[in-house]
């Protein structure tokens, strides 16, 4: 059963809105974590773009158009574009476009890029980071430098899947960390297609999580994500190409996305920063929590419920 089309299109209108007004809450300025989400459109000079287009996207994505000479100069507008992605990410992304990637056919590059840095709300003692084994599989493990705490964090035991999950809080709160951590070692392949950015936003909403005291071991890493997507999957492109006065159904050749997080005892990346002890209670009853095999993580702006970074910890 179809759709009439003044619905559909007032569908595709309300859902741009609610996007802008969540790219507009996220990209607030914060003294407690840097966060910048940034798109750009990289477009062939000689081509006509549709101006309503132009004014659409930026209006609804921030995303504005570079004029860019691909059909005579093509590397040179590659290193425009990596330039311009390595000063919104603090310089944390470098060649996101590799030698060659680019050809004198493209007529449009979708570039969208993510950085945060952020402090957690009660860092890692350093002095308590040690050597542990992670487990790959039941029968290989590698040494791993592994952060430890005891505090009292939110925590939940799963009854859609043998998993536990548990928000880790950053600075001021309004962002957060959620690690899902499977029951059994070689478990993330037996839960990981049951698990969606829906999900995930069920599972810790209000209400659902309580607060236990936790006994955490999580591992210091890095990840870093680069995907070269079909650029009708995103909002962005779909939201009328086919306008443009030359070239019916003209659509991005590339959609570029790349995020990189790292892990410390300090927050996402290095910095200074209070120390917070141990809350020492030993005769407690301690949750155990402990990243030692696979697991999964991602990053949640509270107020919106929006996940900003969703990866999984595989191997060291």
């Amino acid at each position: 059963m179809g759709f009439p089309a003044g619905s559909l299109l007032e569908a595709t209108e309300e859902m741009h809105r609610q996007l802008q007004r969540v790219l507009s809450e996220i990209s607030k300025p914060s003294d407690d974590y840097e966060l910048k989400i940034a798109n750009r459109l990289f477009g062939e000079k000689t081509y006509l773009f549709l101006q309503k287009y132009l004014d659409y996207v930026e209006k609804h994505y921030h995303a504005s158009l570079e004029p860019v000479d691909f059909v005579n100069a093509a590397d040179e507008s590659r290193k425009k574009i990596n330039s311009w992605v390595e000063s919104q990410t603090n310089e944390k992304i470098k060649d996101l476009l590799p030698d060659g990637s680019l050809s004198s056919s493209i007529k449009l590059v979708v570039v969208n890029v993510i950085y945060f840095k952020g402090q957690w709300d009660r860092e890692f003692k350093k002095e308590n980071t040690k050597e542990e084994e992670f487990w790959l599989n039941k029968s290989t493990s590698k040494s791993v430098l592994m952060m430890t705490q005891r505090q009292s964090f939110s925590f939940k035991t799963l009854e859609d899947v043998p998993a536990k999950i548990l928000g880790l809080p950053y600075r001021n709160h309004d962002l957060s960390m959620f690690l899902l951590l499977p029951n059994d070692i070689d478990g993330l392949e037996k839960i990981i297609d049951k698990v969606t950015p829906e999900t995930l936003i069920e599972w810790t909403s209000v209400g659902r999580m309580e607060e236990r005291a936790v006994d955490l071991h999580l591992p210091r890493f890095r990840v870093a994500g680069t995907y070269d997507l079909e650029a009708t999957s995103a909002g962005l492109c779909a939201a009328g190409l086919s306008g443009s006065p030359e070239g019916a159904g003209l659509r991005a050749q590339r959609l570029l996305h790349r995020s990189v997080l790292e892990l410390t005892e300090a927050g996402t990346e290095a910095a200074a920063a209070t120390a917070v002890g141990f809350a020492v209670t030993p005769a407690q009853d301690w949750e155990r929590f402990h990243c030692n095999h696979p697991f999964l993580f991602f990053i949640r702006h509270n107020k919106s419920d929006s996940v900003l970074f969703f990866g999984r910890f595989s191997s060291p």
